[in-house]
C-alpha cells in the first residue's frame, strides 16, 4: 500500500472573516498531516478561498469595493491567519486564479460535450446565504434550514447538470465502499437522501443578475454556479489532468468538511467527477459544529468567535490542543472560554508542562544536567515503558479512525502516569540515600517516556513540544520520526515553564495596604504582644507532611512560587511568597509541613489550598522540612 495521503479543507467563502469553525477544520488537517509525516507518509495539504458568487458581490458592494479588490483583502486574512496558528498547507488555492478557472472551464466543456449539461427554464426558492435553490420539502416552516430566513422565488433560464443520471451509480458506490463517507451516521444520512429521486443540478447563473463568476465556456451570457466552481478546486490545485501532484495524490484524497456542506460534497461532487470520467476521491470526513449556548457558531447567525484573539490570549498551541481534545470528530462540541482555561491549567500546565519542568530540573540537580543511563529495570519501570509503547503503537489505528481526541487523552494518561511514577519512586529519596543507580534509572525512564509523549503531541502543539524536546537536547531534525532522538548523555536545560498557568484577576479587589500579606500568603512573624491561646485553639489546626512534586514561579509576581504538593490521599496546589529565597528546583522533592485545613483563597488569581511553614531569620526565610523520609499526609503532633 502506498504511504501517501492528500488532505483538503473546504475552500472558505470570503463574505466574512475567519471564525472558529474554519480554524478547527484547518487545524484538524494540519494535525493529521503531521501525524502521517511522523509515520513516514508523503503528504499533500490544500486549503484556500472561494471567491465568486452573489454573497461576495453583495459584501463587496456593501464595503464600497470592487469584487476583486474585496476578494484580495479577505483572502489575505485567511492566508495570513494560518501561520499564526502553526498551520502549514502545501498550497493555497483561490477560485479567482487563472489556474483554477482553466480547469473549471475544461470540466464544464467536457460535461457539455458529453451531453451531461442542458439548457432549461427553472423556478424555485432561492436562498442568497446558501446561493442555492430549495424545494418545498427541503424548507423548514418555509425557511432555509441553515440561515432561518425566507428564500426568494426566482424564475429564470439556466444550464443544468444531469445529476439524476448518476444516482444509481452513486448509491452503488457508497454501498460498495463503506468508508467513502464517514463517520457512519453521515453515510446513512446521504443514503437516506438518495432514497428519493435526485434532481438535476442548476450549474449556472445569468450574468444579467450575477456578473461575478467564471463565464461558461459554451455560453458567455452565464457564469458558473458557485458550488460547481468551488468543488473543482480539489483537482485544479494539483493541476488536473497532467500535473504530477494530481497523478501522485488524487487516489488518496481525503476531504474534511463540516456537516452543513455534506450534500454538495457527498452528492454533487462525486456525480460531477463521474460525469467527467474522473475517479472519485478516497474519503469524505465530516465533523460536527461548534456550539455556543446550544446554537451553531457561524457568521450567518452572528455569533462568531475569532480564532486569532483566542490564540493571542492562550497561545496558538494551547488553542490547537483545546479544539482537538474537546471535539470528538463527527459530533458537535460546546465552546466556552472556561473550558479552554480548564484544559490549559489542568492538561497542559499541570500534567504535561510541569512533567517536563520537574524532570529536567531533577536531572540538572542530581545528574549535572546530563540524561543518565538506565541500570536494572524494575516492574514499575517496565510498566510505564509498556504503557507508553502501547500508546505509540496504536497511533495508526486511532489516526485511521479519526479518534484524535481519544488519542490525545491516551497520551495525557501516560503523562499523568509518569507524574505518579515519579511520586511513587521518589528520586529525591534515592538521592538522599546515595542510591545513584536507582536514581539514574528513574530519571532515565521518566525522561524517555516524557520525550516520547512530547513527540506524540508534536503534531498537535508543534512549537511547545519542540521547546519541550529541546529542553532534553532533542533537535527538530531528531524529532522527525517517533523512534529517533532520545539518548542518554544528552544535555538538558531546565527552562521556563512551558505553560504558565492562566492567571485570572481576583473578583474582589484587594486594598493596597493588605496586598502583600493577602496576595503573597506570606507568614507574619509573631510579636511579643501576640496573646497566648488555649490548646483547644491550637488543636483546630491540622498540620501534615507534604511532598513538593512540582513548582514554578508565578508570572509577574517576583516573590511567589506555585507548588503542587502530594498530601497522601490527594494532590493540592499552594502559593507562597518564598521565591526570593528559593528557586523552583530547590524545593522539588522536599517534605514540608503545611496547614492542611486552612480555607482556600486566591492569590493573584490562583487558588491556594493550604499554607507551608517557614521561619524568619537574618538570612531570609527557611522552610520547615522533615529531616528523614516520611510518607505524605502524616499528622504533625
Amino acid at each position: 500500500m502506498e504511504r501517501r495521503i492528500y488532505l483538503t479543507t473546504p475552500i472558505y467563502y470570503i463574505n466574512a472573516r475567519p471564525h472558529i469553525g474554519h480554524a478547527y477544520t484547518t487545524i484538524v488537517c494540519d494535525v493529521i498531516r503531521r501525524f502521517y509525516k511522523l509515520l513516514g507518509y508523503e503528504t499533500y495539504f490544500l486549503t484556500g478561498t472561494d471567491e465568486h458568487g452573489d454573497k461576495i458581490m453583495r459584501a463587496a458592494k456593501a464595503a464600497g469595493r470592487e469584487p476583486q479588490a474585496y476578494a484580495d483583502e479577505i483572502s489575505a486574512i485567511f492566508r495570513n491567519l494560518w501561520p499564526t496558528l502553526h498551520i502549514s498547507p502545501d498550497d493555497f488555492i483561490r477560485t479567482t486564479e487563472e489556474r483554477h478557472k482553466k480547469v473549471v472551464r475544461a470540466i464544464l466543456q467536457n460535461l457539455y460535450d458529453k451531453g451531461e449539461i442542458y439548457h432549461a427554464h427553472y423556478g424555485g426558492f432561492y436562498c442568497t446565504g446558501c446561493e442555492r435553490f430549495y424545494t418545498d420539502k427541503e424548507l423548514v416552516n418555509g425557511k432555509c434550514p441553515d440561515h432561518l430566513t425566507e428564500p426568494e422565488w426566482i424564475e429564470e433560464e439556466n444550464y443544468f447538470f444531469r445529476m439524476s443520471a448518476h444516482q444509481d451509480w452513486l448509491v452503488n458506490y457508497i454501498n460498495a465502499h463503506p468508508d467513502f463517507i464517514r463517520p457512519e451516521r453521515y453515510r446513512k444520512e446521504v443514503l437516506s437522501f438518495l432514497n428519493e429521486p435526485l434532481k438535476d443540478l442548476c450549474i449556472s447563473r445569468p450574468r444579467s443578475r450575477l456578473p461575478w463568476g467564471i463565464t461558461l465556456p459554451f455560453d458567455d451570457n452565464y457564469v458558473t454556479y458557485v458550488w460547481f466552481d468551488a468543488l473543482v478546486n480539489y483537482i485544479s490545485a494539483p493541476a488536473y489532468p497532467d500535473g504530477e501532484i494530481f497523478k501522485k495524490f488524487w487516489q488518496v484524497a481525503n476531504h474534511f468538511i463540516a456537516k452543513d456542506i455534506l450534500k454538495p460534497h457527498a452528492i454533487y461532487w462525486p456525480c460531477m467527477l463521474h460525469g467527467a470520467g474522473i475517479p472519485p476521491y478516497q474519503r469524505l470526513n465530516v465533523h460536527g459544529w461548534w456550539n455556543l449556548e446550544k446554537h451553531k457558531i457561524s457568521k450567518s447567525l452572528g455569533n462568531v468567535i475569532e480564532p486569532l484573539s483566542l490564540a493571542e490570549k492562550y497561545g496558538a498551541d494551547s488553542f490547537r490542543y483545546f479544539l482537538l481534545r474537546e471535539m470528538a470528530f463527527g459530533l458537535d462540541a460546546d465552546f466556552s472560554e472556561e473550558n479552554i482555561r480548564h484544559r490549559f491549567n489542568s492538561d497542559l500546565a499541570n500534567d504535561f508542562g510541569n512533567l517536563v519542568n520537574r524532570i529536567t530540573t531533577m536531572i540538572k540537580k542530581y545528574c549535572d544536567s546530563m540524561i543518565p543511563v538506565e541500570e536494572t529495570l524494575t516492574d514499575a519501570d517496565c510498566t510505564l515503558l509498556n504503557q507508553y509503547n502501547k500508546v505509540k503503537d496504536i497511533l495508526p489505528e486511532y489516526l485511521e479512525n479519526l479518534r484524535l481526541n481519544d488519542y490525545i487523552e491516551r497520551i495525557m494518561t501516560v503523562c499523568r502516569a509518569t507524574n505518579k511514577y515519579i511520586n511513587d519512586q521518589a528520586p529525591w529519596d534515592q538521592a538522599a540515600r546515595k542510591n545513584i543507580e536507582r536514581l539514574n534509572t528513574i530519571l532515565n525512564i521518566s525522561a524517555r517516556v516524557t520525550c516520547g509523549c512530547a513527540k506524540l503531541l508534536l503534531p498537535v502543539m508543534p512549537e511547545k513540544c519542540a521547546e519541550a524536546l529541546a529542553n532534553f537536547g532533542i533537535t527538530e531534525q531528531d524529532a522527525t520520526a517517533l523512534d529517533s532522538g532520545f539518548a542518554a548523555g544528552r544535555h538538558v536545560q531546565a527552562g521556563k515553564a512551558l505553560f504558565p498557568r492562566v492567571i485570572q484577576e481576583p473578583s474582589i479587589p484587594v486594598k493596597e495596604e493588605h496586598k502583600e500579606t493577602v496576595m503573597e500568603n506570606k507568614p507574619t512573624p509573631p510579636t511579643p504582644e501576640s496573646p497566648l491561646i488555649e490548646y483547644e485553639d491550637f488543636a483546630k489546626m491540622q498540620l501534615k507532611t507534604a511532598h513538593i512534586i512540582a513548582a514554578e514561579c508565578v508570572p509577574n509576581a517576583d516573590k511567589l512560587l506555585r507548588m503542587e504538593i502530594d498530601m497522601g490521599t490527594e494532590k493540592r496546589q499552594i502559593v507562597a511568597g518564598i521565591a526570593t529565597d528559593y528557586k523552583p528546583e530547590d524545593v522539588i522533592g522536599k517534605t514540608i509541613i503545611v496547614v492542611a485545613n486552612l480555607k482556600p483563597r486566591k492569590i493573584r488569581g490562583i487558588e491556594s489550598s493550604g499554607m507551608l511553614l517557614a521561619a524568619h531569620g537574618e538570612k531570609g526565610l527557611s522552610l520547615v522540612i522533615v529531616d528523614r523520609p516520611v510518607e505524605p499526609g502524616k499528622p504533625v503532633t
